[in-house]
């Protein structure tokens, strides 16, 4: 399971034009499902997305972590992650999870976010979405599990 995490100060994603889930100071999190992945997984990609610490302390240093700030979260499927760029000139999906195996398991990932208290706003998954955002920084990690 991989998270692409990107420090932002707001994003938003819209499917046939309207706003689906909107947040400001938080994280954009594009997540990407693999063959194999599982709920213990999720779970673990879940503490190391809210624990990961790529918000300014008083002092200017990464030191804190979403929940410390009062973030919100944006959880976004992205199917491309997973993909095997290695050989070709075009991607192939093969290294992904099966679409109902995904969503399943992007559900999860969302359910283990708000479980924590923090708010978590979603896409829609498998839909055509137009993502926003105000990169912070920029501030961008590549998580995976």
């Amino acid at each position: 399971m991989i998270a692409l995490i990107q420090r932002v100060s707001e994003a938003s994603v819209r499917v046939d034009g309207e706003i689906v889930g909107e947040i400001q100071q938080g994280l954009l999190v594009l997540l990407g499902v693999e063959r194999n992945d599982d709920e213990a997984k999720a779970k673990r990609l879940t503490e190391r997305v809210l624990g990961y610490r790529i918000f300014e302390d008083d002092g200017g240093k990464m030191n804190l972590n979403v929940q410390q700030i009062g973030g919100s979260v944006l959880v976004i499927s992205q199917f491309t992650l997973p993909a095997d760029t290695q050989k070709g000139m075009r991607p192939s999906f093969s290294k992904g999870a099966d679409p109902v195996e995904a969503q399943r398991l992007y559900d999860y990932f969302s359910l283990c976010c708000q479980d924590t208290g923090i708010k978590t706003q979603n896409g829609r998954f498998g839909k055509d979405m137009k993502v926003a955002l105000v990169n912070d920084g920029p501030v961008t990690f590549w998580l995976q599990v």
